[in-house]
């Protein structure tokens, strides 16, 4: 029998930034709904793409945490009239 493949949701999180005098935006911690803070050690790459296992649009942060190479989206508010630029999210397990 197959096995089901496993369901992704957007899981939004809190993310620590520096921006650089230019302008670019980079992530420098992640903080998980459940309080922990995970240093983000650097950024390998950035790119305007879609979260393949949870839908949505955004710019796709390649970053490398603890060694690990995860993948990290800001997803852009496109109300220009809002105070609120957007936020970020990890695909995660439902």
């Amino acid at each position: 029998m197959a096995q089901a493949q496993p369901q992704y949701k957007r899981v939004y999180v809190q993310v620590e930034v520096s921006f650089s005098t230019e302008g670019q935006m980079s992530p420098r911690a992640l903080v998980w709904t459940d309080g922990k803070r995970y240093e983000i050690d650097r950024v390998l790459d950035i790119r305007p793409a879609h979260a393949e296992k949870a839908g949505g649009q955004g710019d796709r942060y390649k970053v490398k945490m603890k060694g690990l190479e995860k993948q990290l989206f800001f997803e852009h508010n496109t109300d220009a009239s809002s105070f609120m630029v957007g936020r970020w999210f990890v695909e995660g397990r439902a």
